[in-house]
């Protein structure tokens, strides 16, 4: 075959795709997981200072550095296994080891990413949880008391998931030790490869869920805010039709009411736009579960859809609420610009005509002082002329009068014509 040159980015892409294997845990085993996010602008944040961050961490345990330029990485740091990922809003550390502690979900299980190290983060800790794996016993029933112990009733879910290939419980609280508790029961005979995908879906499930609730937040806020601006925009569109109101006055306001919405709109597009995809993931990943019910306890997706779905509802009514503000607010401003602009054509009309009636009577005037200079005209022409005819009348025998009044209408004529040349000349 002859040889055909590779697109630069082919090897890099196919790579992506093995990037980010899911890990290797056995039952059983015990599991902590930590996001961090920054608190503004996280998709523009230093990465350098993510990486100095996790260096720091393998530096304590005396692991391996990795390149500056990497986006995930795995690797051991003392008896545990740690996987680090960096992503577009947030960085996620996954450590797990075999074995569980005596105590369940003992906080001492968590220090293996120490408190000063969490202090020192480049951000803040947007999920921290902690998951105990075991053995599903053949009595399933026998878990139950567990599961009562340590969770809240009244928010526990607690379901088979993967063709009843292990048990998921959890209460979506978080404890004293602030850590977010999983419990997972699997079936002896469980692939490795099978459980480590059900952690990395619940460690998905818990950061996408916190990621997609951060839009909450600024939808209650926005929400406030259009509360204020809906009555003010209301009425300025009421009183487009009050002729008692200057429209230019209330373009002005308008104006400044669109111009608020459209800085709303631009602060919290990125916002709403990721919550929808979070939300999309969020949903995904319980349906990957393939969740059955379990001893008559409430799944997951029972769980989101009372207590995650209305949040997600209350975000995107607020979006369609600020989107049909800002249209409603494009379209109040187009009218009144369209009156505006009638009103001033009104008025460049009136004034046109008050121009031509200026005009009108500038040009009578003029015809009048024309008619005037050309007496004033004629009288100095006929003086002046009667002293060149006086000389001449008086040898013919005709007397001064006469020869004025002989010579007067000539003059005139001569004036007349003159001025009337001199005015077309100008006039083209």
């Amino acid at each position: 075959m002859t040889p055909i040159d590779d697109h630069p980015l082919r090897y890099a892409l196919v790579n992506e795709l093995h990037a980010r294997p899911f890990p290797s845990v056995g039952a059983p085993a015990h599991v902590v997981y930590l996001a961090i996010k920054e608190p503004f602008d996280a998709a523009n944040r230093d990465r350098a200072r993510d990486h100095a961050h996790l260096c720091d961490l393998l530096t304590r345990y005396g692991a391996a550095i990795p390149p500056g330029d990497v986006t995930h990485y795995s690797g051991e740091i003392g008896r545990h296994t740690l996987k680090w990922d960096s992503h577009t809003e947030f960085t996620t550390f996954l450590a797990y080891a075999p074995g569980v502690s005596a105590r369940p979900f003992d906080p001492a299980e968590a220090e293996v990413f120490p408190s000063d190290w969490i202090q020192s983060a480049p951000g803040r800790r947007l999920a921290a949880v902690s998951i105990r794996i075991e053995d599903l016993p053949e009595e399933t029933e026998t878990i139950l008391p567990l599961i009562d112990s340590w969770f809240v009733p009244e928010s526990l879910v607690c379901t088979w998931v993967l063709e009843e290939t292990a048990v998921i419980a959890t209460d979506f609280r978080i404890d004293s030790a602030g850590q977010m508790r999983f419990a997972v029961f699997a079936k002896p005979g469980t692939g490795q490869g099978r459980i480590g995908r059900i952690v990395q879906r619940i460690c998905e499930l818990e950061t996408y869920r916190a990621m997609s609730m951060l839009g909450l937040g600024r939808a209650r806020a926005l929400t406030q805010t259009l509360n204020a601006l809906d009555p003010e925009l209301t009425n300025l569109v009421a009183l487009m039709n009050d002729d008692a109101h200057p429209a230019e006055d209330t373009l002005h306001r308008l104006l400044e009411v669109s111009t608020e919405l459209e800085s709303l709109a631009v602060t919290n597009t990125f916002r709403f736009s990721a919550t929808a995809a979070y939300e999309a993931i969020v949903n995904e990943r319980v349906e990957v579960l393939r969740e059955s019910r379990f001893h008559g306890r409430q799944k997951f997706s029972e769980f989101m859809n009372r207590r995650y779905d209305p949040a997600m509802r209350t975000v995107k009514s607020a979006e369609v609420r600020l989107n049909a503000m800002v249209e409603r607010a494009a379209r109040a401003g187009e009218l009144l610009r369209t009156r505006v602009d009638v009103a001033r054509q009104a008025q460049n009309q009136k004034l046109l005509e008050s121009m031509d009636r200026r005009s009108d009577l500038q040009l009578r005037l003029q015809r009048t002082v024309e008619g005037l200079s050309v007496v004033a005209i004629s009288y100095y022409a006929v003086s002046l002329a009667a002293y060149a005819v006086y000389p001449i009348a008086k040898e013919i025998g005709i007397s001064k009068e006469m020869a004025v009044a002989g010579l007067t209408p000539l003059v005139v004529a001569v004036v007349w014509l003159a001025l009337r040349r001199i005015r077309n000349g100008v006039g083209h």
